[in-house]
């Protein structure tokens, strides 16, 4: 059986001392490693200090981006050198953020991932489709080509370790969510083309998330789903309560 990861996506928010103490409410409150993965994804600034806080405990500490070199002049980037150095075990890429307003293409998620592999990381890379391809019923094609394009070139251990959170763009902070039939249907398609690239052992391995305006009081049903492996979750992350019940909802019975 899959572990879920239930994985915060703080995006531009809070400041340090905000931060700080939310990791020292929910540090030991979170349930061992062993039920469920528990990942928070801080801005730049916090992960020095955050990840200190957090040694010994079940909460890891993820990066939201990176950069796919390892140095040069790339003013006001981080590499993956820098963030496996402060003790970092996850970086989010691709996430439709990124894409559309840093206009980043599908060849430099592909970049990340790699990159991210190199040094240690754990890649959560997002995929998704906006509101006008799913009434134009592309949301199968688009999300397909998205996997492709990212896992491109990974070997069949790297592509087992690959955590990939479904996103559409629609549900991102509008309060509307995908159904959990809608959700689960996007995640069975996402394990069946990892199936006809890298077989069913590793389609099997791969963990697949839901992220689109979860919250506590849909995130039972959503997980509950066959090909849902856990959450990406944007605004229910940045308050402690809200965050620990997700993580609760991700523990496996």
């Amino acid at each position: 059986m899959r572990k879920q990861v239930i994985a915060g996506n703080w995006k531009m928010n809070k400041t340090h001392t905000e931060a700080e103490d939310f990791i020292q409410t929910v540090k030991n409150e979170v349930p061992s490693s062993e039920q469920v993965e528990s990942v928070v994804c801080v801005p730049f600034p916090f992960l020095q200090k955050l990840v200190e806080e957090t040694k010994g405990t079940s909460v890891e500490i993820g990066a939201q981006n990176m950069h796919f070199e390892e140095s040069g002049a790339f003013t006001g980037e981080v590499s993956p050198v820098m963030l496996k150095e402060l003790g970092v075990t996850y970086v989010v890429i691709g996430h439709s953020e990124r894409r559309e307003i840093f206009h980043e293409t599908d060849e430099d998620v592909n970049k990340k991932v790699h990159a991210a592999f190199k040094h240690g990381l754990t890649p959560i890379i997002c995929v998704g489709e906006s509101l006008e391809q799913r009434e134009a019923d592309q949301t199968m094609d688009h999300v397909e080509s998205q996997v492709k394009k990212a896992m491109e070139g990974l070997n069949d251990e790297q592509a087992s370790q690959v955590i990939i959170a479904y996103e559409p763009i629609w549900a991102i902070g509008t309060g509307r969510t995908a159904t959990s039939e809608q959700a689960n249907e996007v995640c069975t398609h996402i394990r069946r083309v990892i199936i006809d690239f890298y077989g069913s052992d590793v389609a099997e391995a791969v963990r697949i998330q839901y992220g689109g305006s979860v919250k506590p009081a849909n995130a039972d049903e959503l997980l509950s789903k066959s090909d849902i492996d856990g959450a990406l979750v944007g605004g229910a992350s940045l308050e402690a309560d809200s965050f620990l019940k997700l993580v609760e909802a991700g523990k496996h019975e």
